[in-house]
């Protein structure tokens, strides 16, 4: 179905509706929404339970609150009062980049060992950690390239006349069973399982087939031999164990995986859809936002994940600002939402660009599950599950930045989808922002800094020293102008460790890596 061009919307008087591209993606036809994409988080796991009362309980009780404590002292008070670091920055650090090499999505796994990037040309690349860094103290965030291999081609739908850009949109780890690890990449269309294992072994000494790989004839089978296992050079294989296709008419914004880790949800614009890992063929389509006029569309989905503990409840977000939190046992069609997170809008500040700066880009559940929080244009909100009718916090990101949305309407630069990240005790939070700075508010002091991902940090051990936009008046010589800022520079992927304090900040094709100082 069309959307025609120019139409006025029915909604809002004076808006207008413009098709950038083509009507499948209703992302970039809903100007004035301001859609914007998601990066889901991980999923936490599960823990073994014992018997109410036994000693295991009341051990395990008691270890949990000794390494609680630890891991407080550790971290200190919070984020605040951490110094950051250069550790790593992987990529050329030239001004001439190629589209395919930007970075466009960033993934620890849950045990922080691996670190997996996509890019626009379709490539996935994983980190590993250096075992020398982490055995050493002070315990170091250095990694080095594990596996590199091609996740999507450039495909084209000949019967809609549609190029599917190779990029990879998101990445979603499994929580590892066995030697192999496990992970989830999607580009606008496809979503592919992918298993990475090692190999150090090889089977030499087939009775049917030679060396160069040719078939012996069985007539001249004279005897039967063993084959035998010998040792070779370590090897990464990643292969595809399983493709999920042709289930979204609209373009894929979200992966995320269940905390059962046998079933994962994908979103599009209008459609979210359940699927089982081990189930290609099939998928049940749990929510459906599409009007059945489409000229009466008013909201596309923007972001969706599912609770990192309980099985049947996730959430999704729209452009229209809102979050919805759903329950699958209450109906296979979650068209009901069990709670809505909106926060009422200050009528002094409704502007033009007021429903597009409400768009919300992402939402991240907390560890714990009782906490997410979603990221709009201009600032940072944590929600608690138990209150819906406003955010319990809120951190302006770029708030100088109000006096310029005409100019970055003008140049797309509003429609920009930031991801925002949680570190591993939900006490800190982080972002991005333009000129490649990145925000961090620390919940417990209630401390920001901003920092920057440069190339004129690449130095091991520098620490990062805090920046300051200035709006005006005399500006002082470690402040940058507002009027100075680079807007073609953006952090809108970052990722946090689960368990340590090491970050991952993509800055276009680069991959910035920092860790509290050592």
């Amino acid at each position: 179905m069309s959307i025609e061009i120019g139409r006025p919307c029915l909604t809002s008087p004076g808006a207008t509706l413009y098709q950038r591209e083509d009507t499948r993606n209703i992302g970039s036809t809903i100007r004035h929404a301001g859609v914007i994409g998601l990066w889901a988080s991980p999923v936490a796991g599960q823990r073994g339970l014992a018997k109410p009362g036994s000693p295991g309980m009341r051990l395990g009780k008691l270890g949990g609150f000794i390494n609680n404590a630890v891991q407080a002292t550790k971290k200190g008070s919070g984020n605040g009062d951490i110094q950051w670091s250069f550790s790593q920055v992987k990529g050329t650090l030239d001004d001439d980049v190629t589209e395919a090499d930007i970075i466009s999505c960033v993934e620890f796994n849950h045990d922080g060992e691996l670190l997996a990037t996509g890019d626009k040309g379709g490539r996935v690349v994983i980190f590993q950690r250096d075992p020398a860094s982490k055995a050493c103290l002070p315990r170091r965030g250095e990694y080095n390239v594990y596996s590199t291999f091609q996740s999507h081609e450039p495909e084209f739908d000949y019967l809609k006349s549609l190029e599917i850009e190779e990029k990879i949109n998101k990445i979603r780890w499994l929580r590892r069973k066995n030697q192999a690890h496990f992970l989830l990449s999607t580009n606008d269309k496809t979503i592919k399982l992918w298993k990475v294992s090692e190999r150090d072994k090889k089977v030499e000494g087939y009775n049917t087939r030679l060396e160069n790989g040719s078939v012996v004839d069985r007539d001249n089978f004279c005897s039967l031999r063993v084959p035998i296992i010998k040792p070779m050079e370590l090897m990464i294989e990643a292969s595809p164990r399983r493709i999920f296709a042709n289930a979204h008419t609209y373009h894929i914004n979200s992966i995320s995986v269940n905390s059962d880790q046998e079933t994962y949800l994908s979103a599009d614009d209008l459609r979210i859809n359940l699927w089982h890992l081990e189930i290609t063929d099939q998928s049940f389509n749990i929510v459906d936002i599409k009007p059945t006029n489409m000229e009466e569309l008013t909201e596309v989905i923007t972001a969706a994940e599912f609770h990192p503990v309980e099985c049947n409840l996730f959430v999704y977000s729209s452009s229209k600002g809102t979050i919805r939190l759903c329950d699958m046992r209450s109906a296979a069609l979650c068209d009901r939402h069990a709670k809505l997170f909106e926060e009422p809008e200050d009528p002094t500040n409704r502007s033009f660009f007021s429903e597009i700066i409400s768009s919300i880009s992402d939402v991240k559940l907390s560890n714990s599950g009782r906490y997410m929080i979603s990221r709009d244009y201009l600032s940072v909100k944590v929600w608690d599950l138990h209150m819906e009718t406003k955010p319990i916090e809120t951190y302006p990101v770029h708030e100088y930045l109000r006096s310029k949305l005409c100019s970055l309407y003008e140049n797309d630069c509003i429609f920009d989808k930031f991801e925002c990240c949680w570190n591993g005790n939900d006490s800190a939070i982080m972002t991005g922002s333009y000129n490649n700075f990145f925000r961090m508010f620390d919940r417990t002091t209630k401390r920001e800094v901003t920092l920057e991902a440069s190339r004129d940090i690449a130095k091991p051990k520098t620490v990062l020293k805090p920046r300051k936009v200035c709006t005006g008046g005399k500006r002082k010589k470690d402040e940058i102008s507002v009027d100075c800022l680079d807007f073609n520079k953006k952090i809108l992927h970052t990722a946090w460790h689960p368990t340590e304090n090491i970050i991952a900040v993509a800055a276009t094709n680069n991959l910035f890596l920092f860790q509290d100082k050592f």
